[in-house]
Parts: structure tokens; C-alpha cells; sequence
């Protein structure tokens, strides 16, 4: 195991696109406690866009449009190509062994495409109700939202056994459970903050009970989970609690 720094630029890295190089002895399965973390300098880059763009009176729409398009563009859309791929995949194929060739086919079908058009609207869409509000609760929602999907990554990769042996998810390892309530600490300390109590219950809830359906879902496509259904899950979860974060606080 690597140390606190090794860690975090294994998570960086792993996570966005920013120039930060994945040291020599770091494991992600180890590193993984840094996920959230990763998840909130997404989140700040994010949340720094919007804000800029409503202090030029850019409208909330829009401003929010750039806001999440930020986020994809410093991840380098990672997690959204999770998702299209798990779309097509289990909306496509019927045995596991052509929903695993789907998941690889860096091609995407129709499942994907409205898969990635529903989650970005939604994303815009929550944060533009926010920001209507004012700066401060959408900028609040981003990094909650970025924070949290991701410090849920780590239980998911050590509940749901990988699908096969090769690829990002069986190259990542399984975390331990320290690694894992670590993540989750993290997770719940953010939101604490930037949501409250209530806002983080109901959206730890509604994560909890999304990630469970992934996960059954998983197991019965392809026998577990893979880099892309990962994807998907980070997805799931920053959507659900933009959603959540919008319908407490937006009118």
C-alpha cells in the first residue's frame, strides 16, 4: 500500500484528466478511500464554471450546461462512457457473453445514446433549477453530488464480484473495507456540509437503493461488474443526488 500522497495521485489520476501521473507503487484498490475526494475537485471545477458564467449573467440554463460539460471534459467522460456502454450492453444483449462483447465495443448504439441524453439533461436540469436559486446551492449540489457517487465506488467494487478477469475493473483490485468506509466517511462529511442532514439521508437512501438494482442487474447480465458498470453506477448516483439536492431546495 501506498502512502496518503501516492494515494491521491492514483485517485486523481484514475478519476480526471488532469496532468497528474499515476505513481509506480500505487493500486487503486488501495487508493480507492480518494475517489471522493477526486469526485469533489471534479465537483469545485465545476462548481468554479457555473459560478463564473452567472457572475457574467450568463442564464442558469446555460450556465449550467457549461458547469457539466466542465465536469465531463476534466474527467475525460469516463464515467459517462461507462454508462453508455452498460446501456447498450444490457439493453442489447441477451447472453452474458454477448452483453461482455457489447460492454468492450467502443461503438455506441441507441441505449447509449438516450442513456447519455437523459443523464445530461437531468444533470443540467437540477443544476439549473439550483442555480436560479442563486450560486451558492448549486455550487453545493456539484461537489456534494461528484463527492458522493464516487465514495459509493469502492462498497460497489468490493460487494459485486468482477464479471471477468481482465480489464479496468479486475485491474483495480477489491478494496478493503477499511478502504471502503474510509470512502464513505468522506462521502457523508461533504455532504453533510454542503446539503444538511435531511438532503444527505434521502439521497444516501436513494443511491443506496439504485446501486442495489445495478447490482442485481449485473449479476444476472454478466455474473458481476465491470470498468463500465462502474460507470454507470458513479452516473446513477451523481444524478440522484443533484435530484434530490433540487427538489429540497428548488422551488
Amino acid at each position: 500500500m501506498g502512502g496518503i500522497t501516492t494515494d491521491l495521485r492514483t485517485g486523481l489520476a484514475f478519476c480526471t484528466r488532469l496532468p497528474v501521473t499515476t505513481a509506480s507503487d500505487g493500486r487503486l484498490s488501495d487508493a480507492a478511500w480518494t475517489l471522493p475526494i477526486a469526485g469533489a475537485v471534479v465537483g469545485l471545477i465545476g462548481a468554479l464554471i457555473l459560478y463564473a458564467a452567472l457572475a457574467l449573467g450568463v442564464p442558469p440554463f446555460a450556465a449550467a450546461t457549461l458547469a457539466i460539460g466542465a465536469t465531463a471534459l476534466t474527467t475525460g467522460c469516463l464515467h459517462e462512457d461507462g454508462l453508455a456502454d452498460t446501456a447498450d450492453g444490457f439493453g442489447g444483449g441477451r447472453e452474458p457473453s454477448r452483453v461482455l462483447e457489447i460492454l468492450r465495443d467502443s461503438r455506441i448504439g441507441t441505449y447509449g445514446v438516450i442513456a447519455l441524453i437523459v443523464s445530461f439533461l437531468l444533470r443540467i436540469g437540477t443544476v439549473a433549477s439550483l442555480a436560479a436559486l442563486g450560486a451558492w446551492p448549486a455550487i453545493f449540489a456539484l461537489i456534494s453530488a461528484h463527492t458522493g457517487a464516487r465514495a459509493a465506488l469502492p462498497l460497489f467494487m468490493r460487494a459485486v464480484p468482477r464479471a471477468r478477469d481482465d480489464g479496468l475493473s479486475a485491474a483495480a483490485g477489491r478494496p478493503s473495507e477499511g478502504v471502503v468506509a474510509g470512502a464513505a466517511v468522506i462521502g457523508v462529511a461533504v455532504s453533510l456540509v454542503c446539503l444538511g442532514f435531511g438532503t444527505t439521508l434521502v439521497s444516501a437512501i436513494l443511491v443506496a437503493a439504485a446501486l442495489t438494482v445495478l447490482a442485481r442487474m449485473a449479476t444476472r447480465k454478466i455474473g458481476g461488474q465491470t470498468g463500465d458498470v462502474l460507470g454507470a453506477a458513479e452516473q446513477a448516483g451523481e444524478i440522484l443526488i443533484l435530484i434530490t439536492a433540487a427538489a429540497v431546495l428548488a422551488p
